[in-house]
């Protein structure tokens, strides 16, 4: 009896130890799950810091060398300019030929790589195109070019850069070397006129960012303003977001968001909401 009895207690305190080893293990994996949980949410917190600390030139003191650019940015504004620029020459294509000097039989009678490779080789000339188009649509071009990289934190010489490359490789060389050769005047106005006049174009909407986007007091001619002066990024800030609205001025800035709708089948329409967030 004394034997059994013995027997039984060695087998409780095997089961008790045994238990208590589960449950240290449990307890310990049930600690490492939390460390990592813990770790992954820190990383994930860290990152998303990153994203709201990132450097906006706006928010910063005016500099012409200071240069935080945002490349993927960069990528989708080139990406919008290109389908800006090829629904450009549909229209340009659209208006008669003495607004754009553009032999219309002789581009429709030739295959569109071997004009490309003609004008190419051909060029650049001194064009007769319209003063509108040498004169003022293409510097404005050019500063639309250089705000684009400007406002997504390229410095001055960076801006330069990139409106003259967009300028000359990307409209002269590319897309407008489909309808004629590249031009002596544009390859020199736009990128220069770019850098003048886009400068210009960024202490504005300095200005008008650091008011709230207000312009003469009023928030209209402040966006209205805005778009004229920088139209591919506060496009894309409809869609992408745009830190500069998001900013401390004078008060809150507002976000602005875009959101398009279409309504099913049966009721046969389509549009879009325009919000005003403040």
């Amino acid at each position: 009896m004394g034997k059994f009895r013995k027997g039984i207690f060695r087998i409780f305190l095997l089961l008790t130890v045994n238990a208590g080893a589960v449950s240290a293990k449990a307890e310990t994996d049930t600690l490492a799950i939390d460390s990592c949980r813990e770790e992954r949410r820190s990383k994930t917190d860290t990152l998303a810091k990153k994203a709201e600390t990132k450097p906006n030139l706006y928010a910063l003191p005016y500099s012409k060398t200071l240069s935080h650019p945002d490349w993927k940015r960069m990528w989708l504004h080139t990406g919008v300019l290109f389908a800006g620029g090829v629904a450009t020459l549909g229209v340009l294509q659209l208006l008669p030929e003495n607004a754009t000097a553009w032999n219309k039989e002789r581009i429709t009678s030739i295959p569109f790589w071997k004009r490309w490779s003609y004008h190419v080789r051909k060029g650049p000339v001194w064009d007769g195109d319209n003063f509108i188009f040498n004169y003022i649509l293409h510097p404005y071009a050019g500063a639309v070019y250089y705000m684009g990289a400007r406002s997504i934190g390229f410095n001055q010489l960076g801006s330069f850069l990139y409106c003259t490359a967009i300028s000359t490789i990307f409209w002269e060389y590319g897309i407008e070397a489909f309808m004629e050769k590249p031009s002596i005047q544009d390859l020199i106005l736009t990128p220069l006129s770019g850098l003048l006049l886009g400068e210009v174009f960024y202490k504005l909407k300095r200005k008008i960012v650091s008011d709230g986007y207000r312009l003469w007091g009023s928030r209209a001619w402040g966006n209205i303003v805005a778009f004229i002066i920088d139209p591919v990024n506060e496009v894309i800030g409809l869609f992408a977001g745009n830190p500069c609205r998001r900013m401390q001025g004078k008060g809150t800035m507002p976000d602005i968001s875009f959101m398009p709708w279409i309504t099913p089948a049966g009721g046969g329409s389509a549009g879009f909401t325009l919000s005003i967030i403040r």
